[in-house]
């Protein structure tokens, strides 16, 4: 009698007694809590471990970022990546080539004007980059560019000091006068076909790059106080005599201020000619009327002009020209003072 109860506490305490399958509203509450605890075994394990997971996705993520990072530093500076799959990084990560006085130069910029003149020798000149003299001509313009980019920074900076900006329309008028041809202005699907042709640039990238040349160009024109001041004192003698030689004017100033100012006479040209907008300054002028002064859209510097002959669709004009320097000098300072770093080596 004393064993079976032992025997009882023993083995058949933790029995329970068995529930029927059949749910009923007596059973319902148990098996709803017997699906529960089931589901529960799932739910607290997971859980448990989120937080490693987490933790194990984002040295993952950390990881992948450092190798495309490196991949990517390796490409682009000691390997110089320049195909058009990086150009479309750069676009989207800003990185620098080089940097001038503190401004960082976009690499985004340099393979732009690159890969745009490189196509036009490929395309127009039937250049084969391949070649001894098409890896010399590769070479020269990946110096030239770069050389261009930096010049274009440097005038991002001075132009942020001096508040100086290039508006929309500016760079519309200035596109309308490059559609201009001897034939008429050409539609704008025809010419933006021609610029990716020649060039691949599409319409946002062209305007992008007209946009950094005015803003150049602006900048130029407002720190050069020394040419300034010579157009003034050329103006102030046309006022006095109109009908003043431009060769021998040109001269007196060249010899007053120790400059080189070009002289020369046009020819007969097409009033659409490409010159920096002397041809359709001059075709606007009166014959032999007193010369007028052109700020340079090619940023040469201050055109006085005078209208010698015209007729339907050319023109033929005298001028001189007062240089710009003072921006070139400044940057060249710059680059003699070690204050220019580049990333590439060409």
């Amino acid at each position: 009698m004393i064993m079976k109860k032992i025997f009882n506490k023993l083995f058949k305490k933790n029995i329970e007694p068995e529930v029927s399958n059949r749910i009923t509203s007596d059973t319902l509450a148990h098996h709803r809590e017997r699906i529960l605890a089931g589901g529960r075994r799932f739910k607290y394990p997971i859980q448990y471990v989120r937080h490693k997971l987490v933790f194990n996705t984002i040295i993952i993520s950390v990881a992948v970022l450092i190798v495309i990072t490196a991949i990517g530093w390796w490409q682009l500076y000691p390997q110089q990546n320049t195909s058009q799959f990086m150009y479309r990084v750069t676009r989207v990560i800003p990185v620098p080539v080089a940097t001038v006085d503190g401004q960082f130069v976009l690499y985004s910029d340099y393979l732009m004007l690159y890969l745009s003149q490189l196509q036009f020798i490929e395309t127009k000149e039937q250049a084969n980059i391949k070649t001894d003299d098409g890896k010399r001509q590769a070479a020269y313009l990946k110096q030239q560019t770069l050389d261009k980019v930096i010049s274009d920074a440097y005038a991002k900076k001075i132009a942020a000091k001096l508040k100086i900006s290039v508006s929309d329309v500016e760079v519309e008028s200035f596109i309308k006068l490059e559609r201009q041809s001897d034939n008429g202005e050409q539609s704008s699907r025809s010419f933006d076909s021609v610029l990716m042709e020649y060039y691949n640039w599409t319409p946002s990238e062209f305007r992008y790059i007209v946009k950094n040349k005015l803003l150049s160009q602006k900048v130029a024109y407002e720190v050069d106080d020394k040419a300034k001041s010579i157009a003034e004192m050329a103006s102030s003698e046309i006022s006095l005599d109109q009908k003043i030689s431009l060769k021998t004017l040109s001269e007196n100033l060249s010899n007053q201020n120790n400059l080189t100012i070009e002289y020369g006479v046009s020819g007969m040209v097409s009033k659409l000619k490409k010159d920096g907008g002397l041809a359709a300054a001059a075709a606007k002028m009166d014959k032999n009327s007193a010369p007028v002064v052109v700020k340079s859209t090619t940023g040469k510097g201050y055109y006085f002009i005078r209208l010698l002959d015209v007729n339907d669709s050319n023109v033929n004009y005298e001028y001189f020209c007062i240089p710009l320097s003072k921006f070139q000098d400044d940057l060249k300072g710059v680059i003699d003072s070690g204050r220019v770093h580049k990333y590439i080596k060409l």
